[in-house]
């Protein structure tokens, strides 16, 4: 099995995708909006999510080389939304590999996207995204840039809780993402899990509502960016807590389950 160095740097051709206010209303739901967030999960003065913009700038992934699916998993997320996004839109997005690192029990390959919107030609979404492949490290590579991330010497400014449902990865799938990883024991335990675990951009999305209410008022036009990295499986069910340190439009986060364990480190966000 090996991974195939040469896509690193070459875009893979355009993807158009459109979406309805169905589809917006969905993803709310999927990430754990309810009747409190009517402004998001109803059709009156729909406003979407900001990490809807994720979805709404992937594109189909080009074969990445000759690896088992069950060993991919999800390791950072980051966009960088330029406007608020409409409850139906639609997007013109190119990708490229920007790197291969090598992490020795595994390789880390890492992803750019430009979403333009179809109407009007101008960048709306900026996504960066990794995925690590158990098993495809060893290769000699360079082992990726370090980030400097630290949590600040006090403690966070907010916590937040938000628990998920048992059935949260089955709702969450219908925006789009059919891993088996995330609804088929046999599949899961193929992975090494006891059983399907949650999709890492819905806990991405839950720690999204956790910080629009918190340090946005709530506004999606005032939250502009957003990074973490998946440190630990999430299981439908469980309860996440969004620690956040807030420094005016500058905040770090992190997000754990209720034992303790960090599920999304070195997270930041800006805001408006």
């Amino acid at each position: 099995m090996a991974l195939d160095h040469s896509l690193i740097g070459v875009e893979g051709p355009a993807h158009e995708r459109t979406w309805t206010s169905k589809d917006t209303m969905l993803y709310a739901l999927g990430v754990g909006a309810g009747t409190s967030e009517l402004e998001f999960t109803t059709e009156k003065g729909q406003r979407v999510l900001p990490t809807f913009a994720v979805l709404a700038a992937q594109a189909p992934g080009r074969r990445l080389g000759d690896y088992d699916p069950a060993m991919l998993v999800h390791a950072e997320q980051a966009f960088e939304l330029r406007a608020e996004l409409p409850a139906a839109g639609g997007v013109r997005t190119t990708t490229k590999v920007t790197g291969i690192y090598d992490k020795g029990s595994g390789a880390l390959v890492t992803t750019e996207a430009t979403a333009v919107d179809l109407r009007t030609g101008e960048v709306v979404i900026a996504n960066r995204s990794a995925v690590f492949i158990r098993g495809e490290g060893g290769f000699g590579g360079d082992r990726g840039p370090k980030d400097s991330w630290a949590a600040p010497d006090r403690a966070p400014d907010h916590k937040v809780t938000y628990s998920t449902r048992p059935d949260q990865a089955l709702l969450y799938r219908l925006s789009g993402d059919y891993n088996p990883l995330h609804s088929d024991p046999e599949f899961a335990a193929r992975a090494g899990f006891d059983r399907p675990i949650l999709h890492g951009l819905c806990t991405y999305g839950v720690t999204g509502r956790a910080l629009l209410h918190t340090v946005a008022g709530s506004d999606p036009a005032r939250f502009r960016a957003m990074s973490g990295r998946f440190t630990s499986p999430v299981f439908p069910g469980e309860s996440l807590t969004v620690s956040i340190w807030a420094d005016g439009s500058d905040v770090l986060f992190r997000t754990a389950k209720d034992d303790g364990t960090v599920v999304i480190d070195r997270g930041r966000a800006t805001i408006g």
